[in-house]
């Protein structure tokens, strides 16, 4: 068993951890006393100002949640160490503002991505600075030096897993593939961009409560289940939902591979899958357009993405249950899961 994190820091809301950071002390303790001593509005302009307003933007805090109830799950005594939740909402917002750049995406959060209301160079630093505060944030939570060490190598491990699932979603194109190699590229891509983080915030809050190793890859595996979940939600929303369908239009104009491409690889006959292929290749050519498409996949899934999606919650948090026992942390997560499942209907 890992000892415990012990020293709870207080709780602080996430603009005032920024102000702090950019205070002159804390400047002047990371960057040497001079670039330290800078007048704050420069700083506002080149950091502060554009992350404070992109993480005021409303967002579901799925990931901050898993923090707290792997806390509780693993038998972590009082509340869970605020920061440890910040810490993963940091790297997820900070992912979304690369991955915006990288998609050509021009909004996030009912606002314009970043690069396009700061221009994409202060963007791309912005988002690449978060990821770096937000590891820089594990030296102040209050761990001990061993327990630090693994916050850490588990942090680090899962931004490079990110980055694996991040270059196959950019790269793999699903008009290209063989058909039977479509479903592994699709849960190999979820599982490391998207279930890595889940996975992360799984394990935060069960290595700070001092869990066994056993209980810790029970938790592990359980975020990295419910990170393919939201995966297969947002590859399914935008098909079904009218607000959320220029993100499946974006999918089908960059062939990217998603969930449903791999179901109906293994279900469609061969012909008729390299129909709805050729189709997807003409609408990259803007010779067709993708709700042409997308109107025919969801016709083959006969609504079938719903209930693939509900199978997967059952079964991840049916092990879950096995190891740990029924109890009010896992019935609250099933209940923000199915409020998320109507969000992306």
């Amino acid at each position: 068993m890992n000892d415990p994190l012990t020293l709870e820091p207080p709780p602080r809301p996430l603009h005032q951890l920024l102000e702090e950071h950019f205070s002159g002390a804390t400047l002047s303790e990371l960057l040497g006393p001079e670039p330290g001593a800078l007048g704050r509005h420069l700083w506002s302009v080149a950091l502060e100002a554009p992350i404070s307003g992109f993480l005021a933007r409303p967002g579901k805090a799925f990931r901050a949640d898993l923090v707290s109830r792997s806390f509780e799950l693993a038998g972590g005594e009082g509340p869970c160490p605020p920061l440890l939740s910040v810490i993963v909402e940091l790297l997820h917002a900070g992912s979304l503002i690369i991955d915006d750049i990288e998609d050509g995406s021009s909004s996030r959060r009912g606002g314009p991505a970043l690069h396009h209301s700061h221009g994409l160079p202060l963007a791309l630093n912005a988002g690449n600075w978060m990821y770096f505060w937000a590891l820089g944030l594990i030296e102040q939570a209050g761990a001990s030096p061993e327990l630090e060490l693994t916050l850490h190598r588990w942090a680090h491990r899962t931004m490079l897993r990110c980055h694996h699932g991040q270059a196959l979603d950019l790269t793999v194109d699903v008009y290209q593939l063989r058909p039977s190699e479509v479903p592994g590229v699709v849960q190999a891509a979820a599982e490391l961009k998207t279930g890595a983080l889940m996975e992360l915030a799984a394990v935060l809050g069960a290595v700070a409560a001092g869990a066994a190793p056993a209980l810790v890859n029970e938790l592990a595996g359980f975020g990295r289940a419910l990170g393919v979940t939201l995966q297969m939600l947002d590859d399914v929303g935008g098909l079904v939902s009218e607000r959320l369908c220029h993100k499946g239009h974006e999918d089908l104009c960059l062939g990217r591979p998603t969930w449903p491409w791999a179901w109906l690889s293994a279900e469609l006959p061969a012909s008729r899958f390299e129909e709805l292929r050729q189709q997807g290749r003409e609408i990259r050519r803007s010779q067709l357009h993708p709700e042409v498409v997308a109107r025919q996949i969801r016709a083959e899934l006969r609504g079938s993405g719903r209930v693939r999606v509900r199978r997967q919650i059952r079964q991840a948090f049916g092990r879950l249950e096995a190891a740990v026992g029924p109890g009010a942390a896992l019935q609250d997560l099933r209940a923000q899961l199915q409020r998320m499942e109507k969000s992306y209907g």
